[in-house]
């Protein structure tokens, strides 16, 4: 180029090199085609850069975009079995399982090529604590096409952590103020900082803490935008670590290239005089530096990632947003290595707006990038631990569980269970329903909804139901699901309907049956106790009484045989004597005439009459109750409707009936279903149609029957459905049979969210999948189930029941009610008539005795 620029003769010593003027270097053609090449080459550069700027801004949106944002939750209680070992032992082992997953990412090979450099790399993933609205969440965020393996590996760790795909979160508000800053190495990143192996507690503990002052609308994230290392980053750390094993000062190394280190060598080997040369003694190192050169090579020999670190804090108050900023990045504090390692600084660009977008969009931006091993980066980022106490901290309330393998694919549905992203449909065979079903929950907790699902795809299949239902909303629901071609199976049995009344005759009994009248006499006994615990006020004597006054009226129904007539056999000697004229058993009638009437005569007998008349008054004396309880004859047949497979549904509406008018109708058409049920003993096994018995808040209804129908009911086609809310209610008084019949017996068991003392409970029976903690705190409308499947019972798993939906047609359920109503109902004009018409020709039939 210089013999280009001047003419110079060599062979002219007086010649002068003189300047070439610009036309005449423009006229070498050579020169030109240079040029052109040249600026070919930087146009073509720029555009290229151009290109490529705006490649990777497009790359960058689509990816933003196309990133699935994941919610991941941990629970805080461990299993026995999960604990042991010293307490920092234990939190490093549990803080090493979030290593594995970044050695993982880590591993990956980092993407290359032409695409990768215009479009840019698509391998980055972004974890992210966040709190907001006073909560503490962590969250993943990957490319839809690593969402799999995102969730694996979590889970691979974190066998009991629950991943929720969910909308992408949002912690700005439109008046707010919003601070942004980077988390940068102060030295280059082949120095190590400090990790959890050489904290004694969880670093996380700090910047939980920190995030957990923010409060309010005020939001607060750290996200970590990470991707997998090129192998070069490794070379520089090891450089360093191995001059300084050959003797070298950290001064004279850490400055950085081979080149530089010579030079250092050339400057000094100039600058002594020969003679001064000795043999330079290697530079001994001190029990710091050979510590860092240790956590050099040990940062080195693990999977490394290129990562973003940013903090973004949202308040509408200044002040407190630089707050919230400054204990967040004082939190990092703790991993810093002053002198013989590496430490964190603060980077916060002066323009805001491109950090917050990056931020949102969750962009790499290179400028900004460190590169940490994996053990570095666990340290940072990890699931909370059992032993975290942070407030706020979004915890997964119960564990959850994986379905049986073998799930029915016909039958019932009960409801659905999610498990790491599947969806499984939860079915129970008719043959495993025999062994009955146990709910149980607190109030609220979805127990009625699982029954609604049941009732009503036993409705629309054309099977027999029966609902008892103390509160009257689940009796009505049952009926909006009634279709209208199964409108004439359906009796609304409404206790407070007073204009229509339906008979109920407790003491009825198919005369067919005579064991029958043995049954309806215990039964009532049995629900007089449990009414008015008579086993503690009455004694023997109540009983006597009322058994023989009951086997007396209940001898000739022709005369009356309702509870009616119990008052006035056991006041009005001239019904009792017509009572007697038609007894057909003898030992009553010796009773009567021998020990009732002798022993004392007729004026110690109506010592007895005030006390046992005192349980019936307040029924045959109440309006609501003698209409119904006064018919001779019920309205409607019991066997009846199991054979048929008819809708039986009792709407005992507690608010309108009162709590102890309630509990005796339902006990009562409990005892009649049991006793009809074991009638079917005549009737071939194959022919039972199965009839499904739903009863809510079941404790109110508890008698011996319940036992008998756990143990023996299901051999007879009667399958019960039984809820309630805690267990106390099946002891009372520390009487445990029935409790003990009911989990002896039942098939399966849904447990919804229970007490403390349920839990206890009920941990035997839900081991060792489920704990206490579990079964306290599982998610509403949710429960853990242990069903049977072709009779086996199975693991415990997690299950939310469908909602029943009511049918579209809203008048269609009260047509069917007014057709019930005017089917098996009567007028009470007509009902209180033949009340007065029996008595007074019980009356007639007396004087003619008399």
């Amino acid at each position: 180029m210089i013999a280009m620029l001047f003419q110079v003769d060599v062979f002219d010593e007086t010649a002068v090199a003189a300047p070439l003027s610009v036309g005449s270097v423009l006229a070498n053609p050579i020169v030109v085609l240079i040029s052109v090449l040249v600026g070919i080459a930087f146009v073509a550069t720029v555009v290229l850069f151009l290109v490529r700027r705006a490649y990777n801004r497009s790359g960058r949106a689509r990816r933003a975009f196309g990133m699935v944002v994941l919610l991941i939750r941990v629970p805080k209680e461990t299993k026995k079995e999960d604990e042991g070992g010293t307490s920092q032992q234990r939190i490093q082992e549990t803080i090493a399982v979030m290593e594995t997953i970044f050695s993982t990412i880590g591993s990956f090979k980092a993407e290359r090529g032409a695409l990768a450099w215009l479009f840019g790399r698509e391998d980055h993933f972004a974890f992210e604590i966040v709190s907001h609205k006073d909560k503490i969440s962590f969250y993943a965020a990957a490319p839809a096409a690593y969402r799999g393996f995102i969730e694996e590996q979590v889970h691979a760790q974190y066998p009991h952590a629950q991943i929720d795909e969910v909308p992408d979160y949002n912690l700005f508000s439109p008046t707010g103020i919003v601070f942004g800053s980077y988390l940068m190495l102060r030295r280059s990143s082949g120095f190590p900082i400090k990790t959890y192996r050489k904290l004694e507690s969880d670093p996380l503990n700090s910047v939980t803490n920190a995030l957990s002052k923010v409060t309010g609308d005020d939001g607060a994230a750290v996200q970590y935008v990470v991707r997998s290392a090129r192998p070069s980053w490794r070379s520089e750390g090891l450089r360093i670590a191995r001059a300084m094993q050959q003797g070298k000062k950290l001064s004279d190394v850490k400055g950085g290239t081979i080149v530089s280190s010579v030079g250092k060598e050339l400057k000094g080997f100039a600058t002594t005089k020969p003679a001064e040369r000795k043999p330079q003694e290697p530079y001994r190192l001190t029990p710091l530096e050979e510590e860092m050169v240790k956590g050099l090579e040990e940062k080195a020999a693990k999977a490394g990632l290129d990562v973003n670190v940013r903090i973004v804090v949202s308040s509408a108050d200044p002040n407190r947003a630089q707050r919230h900023m400054n204990d967040i990045l004082g939190a990092y504090g703790q991993y810093n290595i002053y002198e013989y390692g590496n430490s964190f600084v603060k980077n916060a660009p002066r323009f805001q707006t491109v950090l917050i977008r990056h931020f949102i969009y969750r962009h790499f931006d290179t400028r900004y990038s460190m590169v940490l091993n994996s053990e570095e980066l666990a340290s940072l980022y990890h699931m909370p631990l059992p032993s975290t106490e942070t407030p706020k901290i979004n915890w997964l309330l119960a564990r959850r569980a994986l379905p049986p393998t073998n799930l029915p694919t016909e039958g019932i549905v009960l409801g659905h269970s999610e498990y790491r992203g599947h969806d499984y449909v939860i079915r129970m065979k008719p043959q495993d329903r025999r062994r009955h079903t146990y709910i149980i929950g607190k109030s609220g907790s979805g127990k009625t909804e699982l029954m609604k699902s049941m009732v009503k795809q036993d409705i629309e299949e054309g099977r027999g139901v029966c609902v008892i239902d103390p509160h009257g909303d689940f009796a009505d629901d049952a009926l909006s699901f009634v279709p209208r071609e199964r409108a004439e199976d359906v009796i609304y049995f409404s206790p407070a309907d007073t204009e229509r009344p339906l008979g109920l005759n407790m003491l009825e009994y198919d005369p067919n049956y005579p064991e029958q009248k043995t049954f309806v006499i215990n039964e009532m006994l049995k629900i007089f106790d449990k009414l008015y615990d008579l086993k503690s006020t009455g004694g023997p004597m109540f009983e006597q009484y009322m058994r023989n006054a009951m086997i007396l009226i209940m001898d000739d129904p022709e005369t009356g045989s309702t509870l009616m007539e119990i008052p006035r056999v056991l006041a009005d000697e001239e019904f009792r004597a017509l009572k007697l004229s038609k007894c057909k058993t003898q030992v009553v009638k010796d009773f009567w005439t021998k020990e009732a009437q002798k022993a004392g005569g007729e004026a110690s007998l109506q010592n007895m009459v005030p006390y046992i008349t005192s349980k019936l008054t307040p029924f045959i004396s109440n309006d609501v109750m003698r209409p119904i309880i006064g018919q001779q004859k019920s309205a409607f047949n019991v066997r009846q409707v199991m054979d048929e497979g008819k809708i039986l549904l009792l709407n005992l509406s507690k608010g309108k009936l009162g709590d102890i008018n309630a509990y005796l109708i339902g006990m009562v058409l409990v005892g009649k279903i049991l006793m009809a049920a074991l009638s079917r003993t005549d009737m071939e096994p194959e022919k039972r149609k199965d009839f499904y018995l739903y009863i809510d808040e079941f404790q109110n209804f508890l008698t011996d029957s319940i036992s008998a129908i756990l143990s023996e009911a299901r051999k007879y086609g009667l399958d019960l459905v039984i809820a309630h809310q805690f267990i106390g209610q099946l002891a009372q008084k520390g009487d445990t049979l029935i409790r003990d019949a009911i989990f002896g017996n039942v098939g399966s068991m849904m447990a919804f969210r229970v007490g403390p003392d349920d839990a206890e409970f009920l941990e035997k029976e839900f081991a060792p999948v489920f704990g206490q903690y579990d079964l306290i705190n599982v998610e509403a409308f949710t429960c853990n189930a242990k069903i049977l499947i072709d009779n086996t019972a199975t693991r415990p798993f997690n299950m939310k029941p469908y909602r029943a939906i009511p049918g579209p047609d809203k008048e269609l359920p009260a047509m069917i009610r007014e057709l019930s109503r005017y089917k098996y109902g009567r007028k009470r004009a007509l009902v209180e008539a033949e009340i007065q018409e029996r008595t007074a020709a019980a009356e007639r039939a007396s004087d003619s005795i008399a």
